[in-house]
């Protein structure tokens, strides 16, 4: 069995035992979140799709807090001078797919 979860702006295809990092979610470690809206559930027999959600949430475990490897940003303009070098680290929360409820 499998859902389709929106979270942080993005779309995630799910399975139970699945670990995942989402955008940041608030929470300690090994705490129960749940995941909504769910889209679609499918995998058995003929799969739901919601309009625009269905009823339902998945439940998730909160493994881990952390910060994502630093993605570095340079501008530069040539012959002018213009230099700027910037840095950032995105906050994520890595989380195991526990149970679909739909």
């Amino acid at each position: 069995m499998y859902a389709v979860i929106a979270t942080g702006g993005k779309q995630y295809k799910v399975e139970p035992g699945q670990v995942l990092r989402l955008e940041k979610l608030a929470g300690q470690i090994g705490e129960q979140v749940e995941l909504k809206p769910v889209l679609m559930v499918g995998g058995e027999g003929e799969p739901k799709v919601g309009r625009p959600f269905l009823e339902g949430s998945v439940a998730a475990t909160i493994l881990e807090q952390g910060k994502a490897r630093k993605v570095l940003i340079f501008k530069k303009k040539r012959r002018k001078g213009y230099r700027v070098k910037r840095g950032h680290r995105q906050q994520f929360t890595a989380v195991r797919i526990e149970a679909i409820q739909a």
